[in-house]
């Protein structure tokens, strides 16, 4: 660059020589004189610029005269840059259009032969470099190679901005030249390096027009060389051109991109049977991309693309090079950034074919993606048909693969794809009763055949959607043509029993026990006693049998009395015995204080404001009963406390006595006791 500059100087010292008076002819002899080439060459260029301005000859010929003098050097490093200065001094001489340059006998196609010319010759010379020197200096002549790649691609670069240069001279003249020299050359760095220049010097719509000779010129490259990279990238561009503007689309339909970029594909990868799976997912996931940019409509395109590369992969078995992985990850998430609606994804027939050949890991990057996608638009999912095949492509989260261990599997990791999946249950709707029921059929199967492990996380979002459709219910008439064809609470809470029952296996006796009261508030608000008296029974199984730790017995005890407290719908005797049998429970609790609370928690159970067959005398008297008894256990609790620590102990509990039951003798009995 240095030496350059200097030979700048020296051009303006020759052109101040000619102003005063010395003929640009003689000194343009008169340095071809010069003892070595090398020397006499780099003046020879330098006084044939100043030839040219001086307009005393054709620049064509001048240009000829230059390029075909530069022949003399053949050493590779001296003869590329020797042809860099020329085609450096000489661009801005070319007789392009508008220039000063053009005239009747010099014309744009005097300027492209030039830098075609000059183009050739310079990549020969840049190949050639690779055979030279001994084979053990191999990589440093290909580091050297890979340094001096940009003085062959300026020639590209001037080319693309000839003005002279349109369409028609690009698809006749250009194109057809440097690509006859890119595939002639044999070599795996100069066809992969100058394959890319053409993609990004040129315009796109010249892509675009000349696609099918770009496009043919793939398959004859070298099989080292790296064309998934290079086509992906010509695609690249082709589909932020359609991007750009909606007025480009018809020409992309004019020319049948797509279809010419598909069988492209398919001829490179045929031509080239070692191309390594990635690089066939690679170039898939970039057609994709571009039939997703050029036809959102056509979702046939899409699918084929998807298709092609199943019929690829198929043999495969499950991919395990990480890069694969994520390119698959990659071709999969492009309808989804493109439609925002997973219900188009769904549309695509090969789109689960393709998940198929996912590892484990990688399904649930894929599922959780998917299910992002669905929480961030808000997707409105509303039949069972798309529910079932939507849960089939995520069913890498709602059950154990082929070869996945437990203990393979990260605590926090686990609990955050569950908790995603109890998420996207809760979107799943619709406002029609009876495709509500079948959406809820079709979520029970899938996750009740995802193991224990998930059905803590997975069954109480299904029931509280299915509590939801019992309210959405509630207060309908009965289907007049029978039953059975008919979405009843009655038939929902049938399946929440079976639901429930199943957390049994988990186990997960506590949550199980607020989910069969939840059930049982939904079936008091549909006045269906027979179902919620199961739903209690059932709790009160599970609080005998199952409930052991003294801490979760006090909370479900307390939520068995609040629950009982809201309910209206049982009669006196069905009242009763749930009644007796919960203070029963209480009186039982390990500790005297907690024995107390609930107690006299269950006091107002005997005592129902909206029943007036339930306020009268007996019902006093079973208060009463209740809260002297909760007083009982409160002395009990102070006695052993006076025992155990020679104090008396707190009196707090004796003062929510007093808040909870108001009768004189209580009050009596309370104040004693304070006293």
């Amino acid at each position: 660059m240095r030496a350059f500059d200097e030979l700048r100087k020296l051009e303006m010292f020759f052109k101040e020589e000619t102003r005063r008076g010395c003929s640009i002819i003689d000194l343009y002899e008169l340095v071809q004189h010069a003892g070595n080439i090398l020397p006499r060459l780099y003046l020879l260029c330098t006084v044939g610029s100043v030839y040219i301005k001086s307009k005393e000859a054709p620049a064509k010929d001048v240009l000829k005269d230059l390029v075909e003098m530069c022949r003399g050097i053949q050493n590779p490093v001296r003869g590329l840059f020797l042809r860099s200065y020329l085609a450096q001094v000489s661009r801005d001489k070319l007789p392009d259009i508008g220039s000063e340059y053009e005239g009747d006998a010099d014309t744009v196609v005097d300027a492209v032969e030039f830098v075609l010319q000059n183009f050739t010759e310079m990549n020969k010379l840049w190949v050639r470099m690779q055979q030279q020197g001994p084979a053990r200096e191999k990589e440093k002549r290909e580091k050297e190679r890979s340094e001096l790649r940009d003085l062959v691609g300026k020639n590209l670069h001037v080319l693309s901005q000839i003005e002279g240069v349109d369409l028609d001279m690009y698809k006749d003249t250009v194109l057809p030249r440097i690509l006859e020299q890119v595939v002639n050359c044999k070599d795996e760095l100069a066809q992969y390096y100058l394959m890319d220049c053409i993609i990004q010097v040129f315009p796109d719509e010249y892509h675009l027009q000349t696609l099918d000779v770009l496009l043919g010129a793939f398959p004859q490259l070298q099989p080292t060389v790296d064309i998934k990279t290079v086509l992906s990238r010509l695609m690249e561009r082709l589909s932020n051109y359609a991007a750009s503007s909606a007025d480009v689309l018809p020409e992309f339909l004019q020319v049948e991109a797509f279809l010419k970029l598909n069988n492209a594909i398919g001829k490179v990868i045929e031509a080239q049977p070692d191309m390594p799976i990635l690089g066939v997912i690679t170039l898939y996931s970039s057609l994709l991309t571009f039939t997703l940019h050029v036809h959102p409509d056509r979702l046939d395109y899409a699918d084929q693309v998807l298709g092609a590369c199943v019929r690829k992969l198929s043999g495969k078995g499950k991919l395990e090079d990480n890069k694969a992985t994520k390119q698959i990850v990659a071709l999969l998430s492009a309808p989804l950034e493109k439609y925002n609606d997973i219900v188009t994804a769904l549309k695509l027939s090969n789109y689960p074919r393709v998940m198929e050949y996912l590892d484990s890991e990688t399904n649930k990057v894929m599922a959780t993606v998917i299910i992002q996608s669905i929480m961030k638009n808000k997707t409105h999912i509303s039949t069972a048909d798309r529910v079932e095949a939507l849960f089939e492509l995520i069913k890498g989260l709602i059950k154990d693969l082929d070869g996945t261990l437990d203990d393979e599997v990260d605590e926090d990791d686990f609990k955050e794809e569950q908790n995603s999946v109890s998420r996207l249950i809760q979107m799943l709707y619709n406002d029609d009763p009876e495709e509500m029921f079948k959406i809820i059929c079709t979520v029970r199967k899938h996750i009740l055949a995802g193991g224990p492990k998930r059905l803590s996380f997975t069954v109480p979002p299904l029931v509280f959607s299915s509590l939801k459709l019992v309210r959405q219910l509630q207060g309908r008439e009965e289907n007049p043509f029978g039953e059975e064809e008919s979405t009843t609470p009655k038939k929902i809470f049938q399946l929440l029993n079976q639901t429930v029952e199943t957390l049994s296996n988990v186990p997960a006796p506590e949550l199980a026990l607020q989910l069969y009261l939840q059930c049982a508030e939904a079936a008091n608000d549909c006045d269906l006693e027979p179902v919620a008296y199961e739903f209690f029974t059932q709790a009160y199984i599970l609080y005998e049998e199952e409930i052991s730790d003294s801490r979760a017995q006090v909370t479900a005890i307390h939520l068995i009395i609040g629950t009982l407290q809201r309910m209206h719908v049982f009669g006196v005797e069905n009242r009763d015995t749930l009644t007796h049998k919960a203070t029963g429970y209480s009186a039982k609790l390990l500790k005297k204080p907690d024995q107390c609370r609930a107690v006299y928690a269950c006091s107002h159970l005997f005592w129902v404001d909206d029943q007036d067959n339930v306020k009268d005398g007996e019902r006093y008297v079973e208060v009463l009963l209740c809260l002297k008894r909760a007083l009982r256990i409160a002395n009990a609790a102070q006695q052993m406390s006076n025992a155990a620590r020679g104090s008396t102990g707190s009196v707090t509990l004796f003062v929510e006595i007093l808040n909870k039951g108001t009768p004189r003798s209580l009050l009596l009995q309370s104040r004693a006791c304070l006293n």
